[in-house]
């Protein structure tokens, strides 16, 4: 049966032993906090690190993510890939671990005409009973997918059965745009970590895909919009989406250097170790701005409780 997607869905960090080897204990005490602040379910995506994985890695990631969830929320695997047939291979061993959404970028190595990425995301959509959230990553990699290939996929589907991660720039009229080709069918959520919650809410948005390091704080500013009070969203936003402007100077690199860098201030994981290679790091100017504008929201939140 396929259930709904909404809410507060926050995209795991996967920690790392020094070695590259998964850490279980930190992921599992990762799923236990995002539960203990709110959260409606879980997923992996581009910051789990999921592109830097093996095979065996990500469907691991799939079973824990279940097994540690235990029934307390939506469960959304990432299942993108460079071929039709891995994609479709990653869906079926999702649905079979238990988990009870797909998300999946198009391939990253080229760009696909239209006929191409049909085929590919179709395959995935009839592969399993399961939800297929349709992420466009652009923003990291790849191409933007046109407003018209979401409508197309609407009208073959249902919006129960796809839904829709936009992130191509510019973020909010693409929103705006895919609600009105759709007549108000699409399902979307948020996947700027924050920093553009506030105006995606305003157009019409089902949920929110951030990273678990500010999620407190997109909670916070979740519950507060879906309360009508706006200025606490606001008052909550300033230091938050200050953190996600500093991630965003580096690309994807750059919000997991200074994600897994808030995990482990947080005492959720144990280090801050990312795979290699990586682009950027952050030197000590960075990381003592972070602190500041971490504290603050901190503080704020404490403040509004």
């Amino acid at each position: 049966m396929i259930q709904p997607l909404h809410g507060v869905l926050p995209i795991l960090h996967t920690p790392f032993h020094p070695d590259d080897s998964i850490d279980r204990e930190s992921l599992r005490r990762q799923i236990e906090w995002v539960f203990a602040q709110g959260a409606d379910g879980v997923c992996t995506g581009m910051v789990s690190e999921t592109l830097r994985m093996s095979e065996s890695e990500r469907i691991d990631m799939m079973h824990l993510m279940a097994e540690y969830t235990s029934g307390r929320g939506s469960i959304v695997a990432s299942v993108g890939a460079e071929s039709t047939k891995v994609a479709v291979m990653y869906a079926k061993r999702a649905e079979a671990a238990g988990c009870t959404a797909l998300m999946a970028i198009p391939p990253v190595t080229t760009g696909l005409p239209e006929a191409a990425l049909w085929s590919y995301f179709s395959a995935i959509a009839d592969s399993v009973s399961l939800p297929l959230i349709v992420q466009d990553a652009s923003s990291y990699v790849g191409r933007a997918i046109p407003v018209s290939f979401y409508v197309r996929l609407l009208d073959a589907y249902s919006p129960e059965k796809i839904l829709f991660k936009p992130e191509a720039s510019p973020v909010g009229p693409n929103l705006t745009a895919l609600r009105e080709a759709s007549d108000g069918r699409a399902r979307c959520f948020d996947g700027s970590g924050g920093l553009l919650l506030i105006d995606a809410w305003r157009r019409g948005i089902a949920g929110t895909m951030p990273g678990s390091d500010l999620l407190d704080g997109i909670i916070a500013i979740w519950r507060a919009l879906r309360g009508g009070n706006q200025p606490e969203a606001d008052r909550i936003a300033g230091p938050l989406c200050a953190i996600v402007s500093l991630q965003l100077q580096a690309g994807l690199d750059g919000f997991l250097a200074i994600e897994k860098y808030l995990m482990v201030k947080r005492g959720l994981f144990a280090t801050e170790h990312r795979r290699e290679p990586f682009s950027w790091s952050m030197d000590r100017e960075t990381r003592d701005l972070v602190d500041i504008y971490f504290n603050d929201m901190l503080r704020l939140l404490s403040a509004g409780a």
